[in-house]
């Protein structure tokens, strides 16, 4: 039950503020949608990107060793990272 409460909490932790989280504030105060509608559709992504993440997990796991599969998530990690930061830089540069 601990492990379950780990994952839940460095998941929710990771939401906030997310992009996702940004989005789904936008759709609500945009009073289009109903809040419940905006909850639903929310809530049904969030589990449909959750399950492909899993699965993709459980594929890398039975796959690749653990060594690998922790450099590559966090090389990943920092490619992202320094692509926002390039992005960042070169909007302003544009602008």
């Amino acid at each position: 039950m601990i492990d379950l409460l780990g994952v839940f909490i460095t998941v929710f932790l990771a939401e906030l503020g997310d992009k996702t989280q940004l989005a789904t504030v936008l759709f609500a105060a945009e009073g289009r949608l109903s809040p419940l509608g905006v909850f639903l559709a929310a809530s049904l992504a969030l589990v449909a990107t959750t399950a492909l993440g899993v699965g993709a997990g459980v594929l890398a796991e039975k796959h690749l060793a653990a060594l690998p599969l922790k450099l590559i998530a966090g090389v990943g990690f920092v490619v992202i990272g320094l692509w926002t930061i390039w992005g960042h830089f070169a909007e302003r540069g544009a602008a």
